[in-house]
């Protein structure tokens, strides 16, 4: 006989500080409806389109209105996730993480996640009213752009190539060329 348990976020979060995930280098955990999830190292693809992707929303965004997190824990009700990429409110350093009242864009870079960053992540991420989530599929050159959270589901979802300009709802003058960020390697 075999028992599942579900962890709390404030059970997670106890387990964090307590360094219950240390010898488990090089792996990084979150956690997803009740589960802990264990996620990939990054390689070097991934790793670069996320420091391109952070050298654009620092060049894009005033330091006084939005704090940029890079694949740090949000605090989603009871939920633990690390998007690669966060786009929050400014907020005190006294705080450990930002709600999801506090987001205004996420993004995942998917080379080996795509389908849980498009079905269940996309999914928690409508469920906690995230108003815009992109995830960057790194194998098919394409980004899905996730807007308009409703009844725990996207209502917009768009999918473009590399030939696309796309910029986030909360700063429309953020222009991102998809060209440039999938040809970093060529």
């Amino acid at each position: 006989m075999s028992t599942i348990t579900k962890l709390s976020g404030n059970d997670f979060d106890r387990m964090v500080l307590r360094g219950a995930f240390v010898d488990i280098e090089p792996k990084k955990v979150e956690l997803i409806y009740g589960e802990i999830r264990f996620m990939n190292p990054a390689g070097p693809v991934h790793d670069g389109q996320i420091e391109y992707l952070t050298n654009w929303s620092y060049a894009n965004t005033a330091r006084q209105e939005v704090s940029i997190r890079v694949q740090s824990s949000i605090h989603c009700g009871d939920h633990r996730p690390e998007p690669d990429l966060v786009w929050s409110r400014r907020m005190s350093a006294k705080r450990i993480r930002p709600t999801h009242a506090d987001l205004f864009l996420l993004i995942e870079v998917s080379d080996s996640s795509t389908e849980q960053d498009l079905g269940e992540k996309a999914r928690l991420y409508a469920e906690h009213d995230i108003p815009e989530y992109w995830v960057i599929d790194v194998r098919a050159e394409q980004v899905h752009i996730h807007r308009t959270p409703s009844q725990g589901k996207y209502q917009s979802i768009q999918t473009v190539d590399k030939s696309a300009l796309i910029s986030p709802l909360c700063k429309p003058a953020a222009t991102l060329s998809l060209a440039e960020l999938f040809d970093l390697d060529s």
